[in-house]
Parts: structure tokens; C-alpha cells; sequence
């Protein structure tokens, strides 16, 4: 590798250029530091639950909303974000979302109260926005400069990162929690952020306004009222979702009229914040995005339900829970590190569809005098689907979205993961009103079983998948 620096973004790479000119690999580590900060903070608070509950004096109806307030302010944020790194490039807002994140692990170390706990949960989920949009975007850029493909070894290196650390992120927490209490869960982001700084301050490219063409100025004007529109949509859809009750009728009824404010702005405005034109007319795109929804709903509905249900039901310690779902860490690890630098797609979801039915068929014979291995194999097949799926709707993602809008679909894309995380949270709430216990966990494992099953359902007819270039209509 000969290219010498990244601060200066250069033309594509002219035909017959030689080696220097390939991916700046520079970029490598603080695109898949910033991307893991999201999926840890997420997966590492499922064995933090039970005690935090206990230090506060709180039952999990009211813990679970730590793992509610991040999946809402991710949710609603990561497109908006995505679409301000499209604008104006990937730098200031990856440095801004890290250094929120250190300030959001300190206020969580030294919470003296639930409420406070749940506010830096909140500022963790906005915090960790920029950073996957910001690296879709990096590679996509380079891509365009060195005139090649996207290199599926840096893609995968980005599925890897980010589809392994969330399923480490529980055997991490077991342990953090077992060195320092629950609150090491939160100070854990202090290091990781300053690491992200540094990085970012060093290696990511500057883009001053001139040197980003004249596509990008003339799509400087910020599309606020769609943003607020679509976050007012979002936090209705998903404030329902945490609490799905008759009382709360009139969340949906404000999800709607949002929903038709933002169509009707975004198909009036000149630039509007989400094209509903081109990304109705991307039928790949949109099935990759119910894939994601599909997938993460049964993922984070085993994360969290079978972890509680280790701790309450099982009566192990949450470091235990969290040695118990190493399998399905390593499984995950491993599935992506066989595949991942192959860019076919069908064959991914087709088999870790069918591995993610079979887990959830196992997961109805458990009981509270199960062997150990047989929950470390019904982690291991839920891993391999953690492995698998994910890496494949990267991939999809990567060939199927408008290249100017790379940010903004990876963003996208992030919020569909986490409106199936937070479908999963009502789930879990559900089954497990009072305590994890064991009809409840079965009573989940049939929900997660439908989820499984209608994932296969749009996997088996997607002609799409079997091609493993551009299916979007961008003419790639």
C-alpha cells in the first residue's frame, strides 16, 4: 500500500492506474471502531438489566426502557444523520457522534437515578448515528476514486465488526459487569470514544465545500420539515411499540397523519430528505429493508428474552448468561469470516433463515433443567443467521441503494434494524410481564418462530438476491 494520506479527496482512478491507487486502508480502523459503538452499547446491556434493576429498586417493565430509549433516538436519528453525511461529508459528524458518546458513558458511570440512566442511554443513541453511514460513505467514495467495486474484504471487515460485536456484546457486558459492576457497562464507551477521536482526527478526509463539487452544493438546503415529520412518525410508530395498549390508540392515529405529512412533503419538495420516488421505484432496496426488520426481531428477541430468561428462569449470574452466549458469538464470527468475502446473497439468507427456524424450534424444549450445551447450541444457531443475514443485507444494500444517497440508506437501514429490535422489546414485555420465566420464553419462541418463517417466505421468491451487482435502477 503506497497511498500516503486521506486528507485529500482525489478523482477516480484513471484507467491502467497502478496499486497506489487502490482502497486507503487508513480508513479501515476508524470506520469499524465508530461502527461497533452502536451494536455494543445495544447488546451489552442485556445481562445489565437484572442488576440495574436491583441497584434501583425497579422492575424490568421499567429497565427495559434503557433498551427502548436507544433503539427510539437511533432509530429516528440515523437517516437524518446519514443524510447530513451525504451533504457534508463523513468527518465532522463521525467526530462529533463519537465525542457525544464518551460524555454519554461518563453521565451513565455516575447516574445517580433511573431517569438519569435512561437520558444517557438517549444521548448514546445519537451519539453513535454518524459513525456506519459515515463508513458506507467512505467506502463508497473510494470506490468511486480507485474506479473499482466495493472491496468486499473491507465490507466484510464492516459486517464483521458490527454483526460480531453485537452478539459478543452480552458475553462483554457478563464480564464487565463481573470486573466492575453494571456501571462498567457505561464507562466502557470513555476509552472507545477517545480511540474514535483520535482515529477520526488523524484519518478521516477533510471535505471543504469547494472540493465537493457541485452536486453537493446544490444539495446543500436541509430538508427540516421532512426530518421532523419523519422523527414525529418514528417516535409515535415506536413509542406505540414499547407500550402496545388500547389506552395508547392515539399513537397510531399520530403515526398515520405523520406519515402522510411526510409523503406528501418528500414527494412535493425539490430535495427532499428521503426520496419516496426513487426508493418506491427500488422494490430490492425496500425487500432488503423488511429483511433487516425480519431478522433483527427474532435476533434481539433472543438477545434479550433468552438472556433474562438465563438469569430469572435458569437462575444463573449475568457474567454465566453471558459465557453461555459465547457459541453464539463465535458461530456468528465465524459464519461471516467463511462468507464474507463472498458477495453472493440468496445462498446467505437462505441458510441462515433456515438456521434461525431451528433455533427457535429447539428453544420450545428448553426448561429450567436443560443441559448447558443444549442452550450453547440454540446460541450457536442463532449466530449463524446473526453472521449471515446481516452481512448479506449489507452487501444488498451497497449494490441496491442511489450512490448519492449511500449515507441516508445506510441510515435507513439502521432504523429498520431497530424497529425490529423494538418490536422485540415489546415482545419480550409481552411474554414477560412479571418474570422471565419459562412458558413465557416458549410463548416467545413461537412469536420468534412466525417472525422466522415469514423471513423465509420473502427470501425463497427474491430473483434479485441471485445477482450480485447493482439490481437498484441507477444503471450500476
Amino acid at each position: 500500500m503506497t497511498v500516503r494520506t486521506a486528507r485529500r479527496p482525489r478523482g477516480p482512478r484513471p484507467a491502467g492506474d497502478g496499486p497506489a491507487a487502490g482502497f486507503d486502508r487508513r480508513l479501515v480502523a476508524p470506520m469499524v471502531l465508530g461502527s461497533i459503538l452502536n451494536p455494543v452499547n445495544s447488546s451489552m446491556l442485556a445481562v445489565a438489566l437484572v442488576p440495574i434493576g436491583a441497584a434501583f429498586g425497579t422492575p424490568l417493565s421499567q429497565t427495559v426502557w434503557l433498551v427502548s430509549a436507544l433503539y427510539l433516538a437511533t432509530a429516528v436519528g440515523q437517516p437524518v444523520v446519514g443524510r447530513l453525511v451525504d451533504m457534508h461529508g463523513p468527518r465532522r459528524l463521525y467526530l462529533a457522534g463519537t465525542a457525544l458518546v464518551g460524555s454519554a458513558g461518563l453521565l451513565g458511570a455516575l447516574a445517580p437515578s433511573l431517569g438519569v440512566l435512561i437520558t444517557a442511554r438517549v444521548l448514546l443513541g445519537l451519539g453513535t448515528c454518524a459513525a456506519y453511514p459515515a463508513a458506507m460513505h467512505l467506502i463508497r467514495s473510494e470506490s468511486a476514486r480507485t474506479g473499482s467495486d466495493g472491496p468486499s474484504s473491507v465490507l466484510s471487515a464492516l459486517s464483521i465488526a458490527n454483526q460480531t460485536t453485537a452478539v459478543i456484546g452480552p458475553s462483554l457486558g457478563g464480564l464487565l459487569i463481573g470486573l466492575g459492576g453494571w456501571r462498567a457497562v457505561f464507562t466502557v464507551n470513555v476509552p472507545l470514544s477517545l480511540a474514535c477521536l483520535v482515529l477520526g482526527t488523524l484519518r478521516l478526509p477533510h471535505r471543504p465545500a469547494e472540493e465537493r463539487g457541485p452536486q453537493a452544493r446544490k444539495a446543500a438546503p436541509v430538508d427540516v420539515a421532512g426530518m421532523a415529520l419523519f422523527a414525529a412518525m418514528l417516535t409515535a410508530l415506536m413509542l406505540f411499540l414499547m407500550d402496545p395498549r388500547p389506552a395508547h390508540w392515539y399513537l397510531p392515529v399520530l403515526t398515520a397523519v405523520a406519515a402522510t405529512g411526510f409523503a406528501l412533503r418528500e414527494l412535493r419538495v425539490a430535495q427532499p430528505f428521503v426520496d419516496l420516488r426513487v426508493l418506491g421505484g427500488n422494490l430490492p432496496l425496500l425487500a432488503t429493508f423488511l429483511r433487516q426488520v425480519l431478522t433483527c426481531t427474532t435476533g434481539y428477541t433472543f438477545m434479550y428474552g433468552f438472556t433474562q430468561w438465563l438469569e430469572q428462569g435458569r437462575g444463573l449470574h449475568a457474567s454465566a448468561a453471558g459465557l453461555v452466549l459465547l457459541p453464539m458469538s463465535l458461530a456468528a464470527v465465524t459464519a461471516t469470516a467463511i462468507t464474507g468475502r463472498r458477495q453472493e446473497m440468496y445462498g446467505k439468507l437462505l441458510v441462515g433463515s433456515l438456521a434461525q427456524i431451528a433455533a427457535c424450534a429447539l428453544l420450545l424444549a428448553v426448561h429450567p433443567g436443560s443441559p448447558l450445551w443444549l442452550l450453547a447450541a440454540a446460541a450457536v444457531l442463532v449466530g449463524i443467521p446473526q453472521g449471515l443475514n446481516g452481512l448479506a443485507n449489507q452487501n444488498a444494500l451497497y449494490h441496491q441503494a442511489d450512490p448519492a444517497r449511500i449515507g441516508s440508506s445506510a441510515g435507513l437501514l439502521r432504523t429498520f434494524t431497530y424497529l425490529g429490535a423494538m418490536s422485540a422489546s415489546a415482545a419480550d414485555a409481552a411474554f414477560f410481564p412479571h418474570r422471565a420465566d419459562t412458558p413465557g420464553l416458549h410463548r416467545l419462541a413461537l412469536f420468534m418462530l412466525g417472525t422466522s418463517v415469514v423471513l423465509l417466505t420473502a427470501v425463497l421468491p427474491d430473483r434479485s438476491l441471485r445477482r450480485t451487482t447493482a439490481v437498484a435502477p441507477h444503471g450500476r
